[in-house]
């Protein structure tokens, strides 16, 4: 759970060029890397990504979300309710899908996915963004919805990750005052979330 207010969020994409979680951090330096969306057999992206206010891949239409960082900072929505468009001052995002929590709910009950790992990312009513894997008795995504809206987390908004074998996360000592905190992913990854410590002038 990260304080927007210390903390800067990030997108890495390299189409056609995977890494490991490892690679990502020490290329990025970040003091936490999770992976992303949906990608292609070819390593690119099946939504939309957007790196340092440069736009790549085609928006989903009408379902999934998008984790975002405008001038207001980071945000979760709902493409259905608010579809991408070029205006909105996206300078870093990913889409994927579905969403998970909206208005502090449930927002998924559709059946008949198999348990799985799970990533997700979403905002607590204070703002601030959670990164939570999941690893160890895995969900559906009709019950990690259930979850992730009773959960004491406070969630406002939250957005389901490519999970199974993309799910992992590397935090660094600096970000938790613990050791180093790896759940790799089974799959080299195109495209990641990194967050960093905000520069003091």
């Amino acid at each position: 759970r990260l304080d927007p207010a210390h903390y800067t969020f990030r997108v890495g994409y390299r189409p056609g060029a995977p890494q490991s979680l490892a690679d990502w951090q020490t290329e990025t330096g970040a003091l936490l890397v999770v992976n992303g969306g949906f990608f292609t057999p070819e390593f690119t992206a099946t939504g939309l990504i957007v790196v340092d206010d440069v736009a790549d891949g085609v928006s989903y239409e009408g379902f999934g979300g998008m984790f975002a960082v405008t001038e207001n900072g980071p945000e979760v929505w709902a493409l259905a309710t608010r579809p991408y468009t070029s205006d909105l001052g996206v300078v870093q995002g990913v889409q994927a899908f579905p969403m998970l929590v909206d208005g502090g709910a449930a927002a998924y009950t559709d059946a008949g996915d198999l348990p799985a790992r799970r990533t997700a990312v979403g905002l607590d009513g204070n703002g601030r963004v959670l990164f939570i894997v999941a690893v160890r008795g895995p969900f559906t995504l009709a019950a990690f919805s259930r979850f992730l809206a009773n959960a004491d987390l406070g969630l406002a908004t939250a957005l389901n990750l490519d999970g199974a074998g993309s799910t992992g996360l590397v935090v660094q000592p600096g970000l938790q005052q613990r050791p180093l905190l790896e759940i790799p992913a089974f799959s080299r990854l195109p495209v990641v979330i990194t967050a960093h410590e905000v520069d003091v002038p």
